[in-house]
């Protein structure tokens, strides 16, 4: 299945993508404020912008509003970036549909990656790739049982039981007897507090452990 390309251009920059459409490795969603829906961004896999189209406030708004995408911006030679969104990689035209087609492939595979190696919670960063818990400028290392605990409760969306992280990060049985999971969460709970001074990263209640 190919990748959603969605394309904000001038309606020659459109119209010559469209001529070529058969030819690329993505399929194309051209954006006409009039038609568009909101419902099309998660199945966006990246972003190309003609610079022209950054002349209208209202489709700048929206660009600027799409979060999560790799943006690729195409601009005549000579012209200005200063009032364009935030954008992964800038090209110059002329641009032959191979150096298109490499570099929108080479963008969604690196965001993907990204998004794979790191986790947003509350206002830290896991960097997983790195064994990192990351806030501002700071940041301590965390062990790989740690991160899979984290991430346990983050995608919980809920309290869990130590019997269930036990069995899920353990892989131990549900009965099994054992301060494990106190012990892990008490150790984790004081280096964030020493590092972080927060006290509230791991939550406890009756109902369990949560993020």
């Amino acid at each position: 299945m190919k990748n959603s390309l969605l394309v904000f251009g001038s309606k020659n920059f459109i119209n010559s993508l469209d001529e070529v459409k058969e030819y690329l490795n993505f399929s194309l969603v051209f954006y006409d404020k009039n038609i568009f829906s909101h419902s099309l961004i998660p199945t966006i896999a990246c972003i190309l912008v003609e610079a022209e189209a950054c002349n209208d406030a209202d489709t700048l708004n929206l660009i600027n509003k799409i979060k999560n995408k790799p943006l690729l911006l195409i601009k005549k030679p000579f012209h200005s970036l200063n009032a364009f969104p935030t954008y992964d990689s800038v090209e110059t035209l002329p641009l032959n549909l191979e150096d298109i087609c490499n570099k929108i492939t080479n963008l969604v595979t690196v965001k993907k990656f990204n998004q794979n190696s790191s986790l947003i919670i509350k206002d830290y960063v896991i960097d997983k790739n790195e064994r990192k818990l990351k806030k501002n400028n700071l940041s301590m290392t965390i062990t790989e049982r740690e991160v899979q605990l984290i991430e346990l409760l983050f995608n919980a969306k809920k309290p869990l039981s130590k019997n269930i992280i036990l069995k899920r990060v353990w892989k131990y049985a549900e009965d099994t007897d054992t301060h494990t999971i106190e012990t892990h969460i008490y150790r984790l709970r004081k280096k964030i507090l020493s590092i972080f001074k927060d006290d509230n990263f791991i939550l406890n209640s009756k109902d369990g452990y949560s993020i």
